[in-house]
């Protein structure tokens, strides 16, 4: 049972929840006073300790390492290199699991790599090689502790199990961080999630982590908060265990989690040969939170999240009771938000049973040595058969599989017919194991968002994922793909105990931290490029609506596709051509019309017909306008953009396109809202979208005064082709003081070159 309480909450001696002071007061056998005991929280200490701002409502916070894989990392590098970083100032790893495999572009991926190796020497950062860890495996082993905070431009980095509150942002968060500055944002709510109880066998951490998801994410319970796993029920979970269900924070949108530390937490850190990164983390003796998740891990049964987001989530035993009717429900609804080819998965019910093609079992939340050994305990002795279903396994480490090698776990899996893989992401983003047209794909990945497996509706290619718990896919595997829950099956689990060894990264791992090598080369490859120059925001602005999303929700993959761009993710240029390309492929060609309008304007003063129309109607509406300080941009309009992906080219692709704005009635996450404004595009906030549509102008007169000033309301002017023109209220939100200079300099860049 998962109950979400309809106001905040005491924690009394970290396991007693009550509902009011008085209540509170009872059971500690003292007074208590709301406010002190909000400070009372793990998060609360720990964003203290890093705060560099004697205000601890708004947080300027400075981060004890970084984290960047390879297909973020150079351009957050180019972006520091272009604002004057001299040497990374904390350390900061470079890890290779994204673009490890992917062959698109030729030498491209690797000539990356190269890159990031020689800004390791110069720099002094910490380069981990293609296929030797995931980003979050590597950095769970040798980067968390308690206490700390780490800020990475992956959306999935979370380590609160092991204590460390971390952050997954854009990549210009961590730029910021490389050249000295801070990280700005307004002391986030705290959530309670209190555990009790114990997990039934068979049900993964997978299991309990969607059902999390299916709870709190479509009412925005913990959006931009942070999650607080406390309660008796943590003790008796391992530290895998936790992992696997911490990873998975980030598709609540909240910002961060944390975890209360114990003996387990302890262990974990000794056994990884970093003793000296352990200590307690507890909520104080009376601890107020603005909410609370109780959940009885008893009651948690094995899950699926069905097409097209984790949290649209049913028991596997629910889905099997009532097969015809929820499968026809996924389908309309996936294909109400489709465009092009559509999802067909209706006919996987037949014989009895739903059937499947594909298991995948991956990366930060699958590919863990504790889910990998009880599929192994599943498949032992199996066959997954010669039919249509195939099994992949990726690890997370290498010196996970090394240890899966030795005690014959991954003997046991490949007999049974998986196959084990690389320590690589692909599966997750649509990089690797795509299945075919038609396909249904079960995964301990992550996502399961629209394209996410790698298919591409609009050239009529549409396969379809849903997110389960390992022991769930093995238990599948062992019926043909046959839908199964683990719970259904009576096995042992064998648990057995993990030994590490530190020697294989140390072997390979080049740590250059607090060594930079000034001098040494850095070796570009061709496909690395400069970000382009960007225009400071001029005293009005006048932008064409290119894209008109009305889907509730809009993903970072559908902004800027993940998978087969992923190789030109260091060409600004040519990874923008693929911007809004799955949802919206006629965006790129508009776009670029209208920044060829803006470069012909800031070229010799040149006007086309249709704008000259725009300035008649706004003079005939009794506006006035200078067209000679006036930008000239591209701007989209989505009720609520930027789920999902920390991807900074979600935002930038659009600027280099030629974006100077966004409409949103509001932003999925601070992460995306950030990523539009580190690019210059000024995120606007509309109530009522209707008075403007797709092809219209609008013009937003004083808005770089308004921006500068951070008004609650700007009126902006809509012009239809006709030349009506409808006055609306639109608002920025929040901005802080370097935001506002970031909007009006045009871009981050343009902010650390001119202060």
């Amino acid at each position: 049972m998962i109950r979400l309480y309809d106001t905040g909450v005491y924690l009394v001696n970290g396991d007693t929840i009550c509902v009011d002071a008085v209540e509170a007061a009872q059971k500690a056998g003292r007074p208590v006073e709301q406010a002190e005991a909000a400070r009372g929280t793990i998060a609360y200490g720990i964003l203290k300790a890093h705060n560099t701002a004697e205000d601890m409502e708004d947080l300027r916070l400075k981060f004890d390492s970084m984290t960047s894989h390879d297909i973020t990392y150079v351009g957050i590098i180019q972006t520091a290199r272009a604002s004057g970083m001299q040497a990374f100032p904390l350390p900061y790893a470079l890890t290779n699991c994204h673009n490890s495999l992917c062959a698109v572009g030729g030498t491209i991926n690797e000539d990356d790599h190269k890159f990031a190796l020689s800004c390791a020497h110069r720099y002094g950062g910490i380069y981990v090689p293609a296929n030797l860890a995931n980003i979050h495996s590597y950095n769970r082993e040798a980067m968390a502790g308690c206490g700390r905070m780490i800020l990475g431009s992956d959306s999935h980095t979370r380590y609160g199990a092991i204590g460390t509150m971390a952050v997954g942002e854009g990549g210009g968060e961590l730029a910021k961080q490389l050249v000295g500055r801070t990280y700005d944002f307004a002391r986030p709510q705290v959530v309670a999630v209190y555990l009790t109880g114990s997990p039934k066998p068979g049900v993964g951490p997978h299991d309990v982590a969607l059902s999390i998801c299916g709870a709190v994410y479509k009412n925005g319970y913990v959006k931009n908060k942070v999650m607080e796993f406390v309660g008796p029920g943590v003790a008796g979970l391992p530290m895998e265990y936790r992992n696997a269900v911490d990873v998975m924070t980030t598709e609540t949108t909240c910002w961060s989690s944390i975890w209360v530390t114990d003996q387990r937490t302890k262990d974990y850190l000794a056994l990884h040969g970093r003793p000296e990164a352990y200590r307690e983390l507890k909520p104080a003796d009376v601890t107020w939170y603005d909410g609370c998740i109780s959940i009885d891990l008893s009651t948690v049964e094995c899950t699926i999240a069905m097409p097209m987001h984790p949290s649209n989530t049913y028991t596997i035993r629910q889905l099997l009771e009532n097969p015809r009717d929820i499968l026809h429900e996924v389908q309309e609804a996936a294909n109400r938000q489709l465009r092009g080819a559509k999802l067909e998965i209706e006919s996987k019910y037949h014989d009895g049973g739903i059937w499947v093609e594909q298991g995948e079992i991956a990366g930060c939340a699958g590919g863990t040595f504790d889910n990998i050994c009880a599929a192994a305990d599943i498949l032992r002795g199996q066959s997954i058969g010669n039919g249509a279903f195939s099994l992949s396994i990726y690890p997370g480490s290498m010196p996970a599989l090394a240890e899966l090698i030795k005690n014959g776990r991954a003997t046991d899996l490949i007999s049974a017919g998986a196959l084990m893989r690389e320590c690589f992401c692909g599966p997750c983003f649509g990089a690797g194991d795509t299945p075919a047209n038609g396909e249904f794909s079960i995964r301990h990945t992550t996502r399961n968002f629209p394209n996410r497996e790698g298919s591409k509706p609009n050239e009529g290619q549409m396969s379809t994922v849903a997110l389960m718990d390992a022991r769930s896919i093995a238990a599948t595997a062992i019926h043909g793909g046959k839908l199964t829950p683990a719970t259904d099956l009576d096995i042992e689990y064998t648990q057995p105990e993990y030994h590490y060894d530190a020697g294989i990264y140390a072997k390979r791992v080049y740590d250059g931290w607090g060594r930079p090598e000034p001098d040494h080369p850095l070796i570009f490859g061709p496909n690395i490029k400069d970000w382009p120059e960007q225009p400071a925001l001029t005293d009005d602005l006048l932008v064409k609506v290119c894209s008109y999303i009305t889907d509730p929700v809009t993903t970072t993959d559908e902004l800027i596709p993940s998978g087969e761009t992923s190789a030109y993710r260091s060409n600004p240029e040519r990874l923008s051509e693929f911007a809004l390309s799955r949802r919206d492929p006629g965006y790129v060609g508009r776009s670029k019309a209208v920044r060829q309008i803006e470069r012909d304007r800031r070229g010799d003063g040149t006007l086309p017909e249709e704008v000259k129309d725009v300035y008649a109607a706004l003079k005939k509406a009794g506006l006035s306008a200078d067209p000679e300080n006036t930008d000239i941009g591209s701007a989209i309009f989505a009720n609520m953009p930027g789920d999902g992906s920390a991807r900074e080219q979600a935002a930038s692709c659009q600027r280099v396109m030629g974006g100077s704005a966004n409409f949103a009635r509001q932003y999925a996450t601070k992460r995306y809202r950030s990523n539009c404004i580190n690019w210059g595009m000024v995120p606007f906030l509309v109530e009522d979208p209707s008075v403007f549509a797709l092809g219209d102008w609008v013009f937003v007169p004083g808005v770089r005064q308004a921006v500068l000033e951070n008004r609650d309301s700007i009126t902006a002017y809509a012009v239809a082709p006709d030349g009506r023109v409808t006055p609306f209220p639109v608002a920025t939100g929040p901005l802080t003081e370097p935001e506002r200079q970031i909007i009006a300099d045009g871009c981050l860049i343009n902010y650390y070159r001119n202060h």
